[in-house]
């Protein structure tokens, strides 16, 4: 009889092995193709976002050959910075910002936040006064003697929609 007893319990334990390693195997499959699966979204969402991008950053002048010949810069992180600046030096006018094209309107003076710089002689901006908000397209020039001058090309305060 003791036998017999170690006899099934040494096939019983057989079985639990098969059964547990039939188990795990399976579950790491499993996981490794809902992983590959996972990875496949994700690359396919990165390969989305960043067409996605290069088609927002076709205006830009990082990315504008023709534009970086033209200006001729070696640090062209430089001069962007250096013409965002000269931009908003004139946010501190106790009027506000000259080239948002928009007059002072109450309390508060209209000021540019945002610069995206298009190529080699335009520029788009946000600007609000904290209560309303507006764009502007201005056209830059670089001087012969380094300073950036500006001229407003057009501009366009939202109206408030109260609905």
């Amino acid at each position: 009889m003791k036998k017999s007893l170690f006899l099934y319990l040494f096939i019983i334990a057989v079985l639990m092995n098969i059964f547990t390693y039939k188990y795990f195997t399976t579950k790491t499959e499993s996981e490794l193709n809902t992983m590959s699966k996972s990875v496949k979204k994700v690359n396919d969402s990165i390969a989305m976002l960043k067409t996605k991008l290069d088609d927002s950053d076709y205006f830009s002048l990082e990315n504008n050959d023709r534009a970086q010949n033209y200006l001729s810069q070696n640090n062209l992180p430089a001069f962007e910075d250096k013409v965002k600046q000269s931009l908003l030096a004139f946010n501190d006018d106790a009027a506000g910002n000259k080239y948002v094209d928009q007059p002072k309107m109450g309390e508060q003076k209209f000021i540019i936040n945002r610069i995206k710089i298009l190529n080699h002689r335009w520029i788009i901006a946000d600007y609000s006064n904290g209560s309303l908000w507006g764009e502007v397209l201005i056209k830059y020039f670089v001087n012969e003697d380094g300073t950036i001058s500006f001229e407003t090309i057009d501009s366009y305060l939202y109206t408030l929609d109260l609905n």
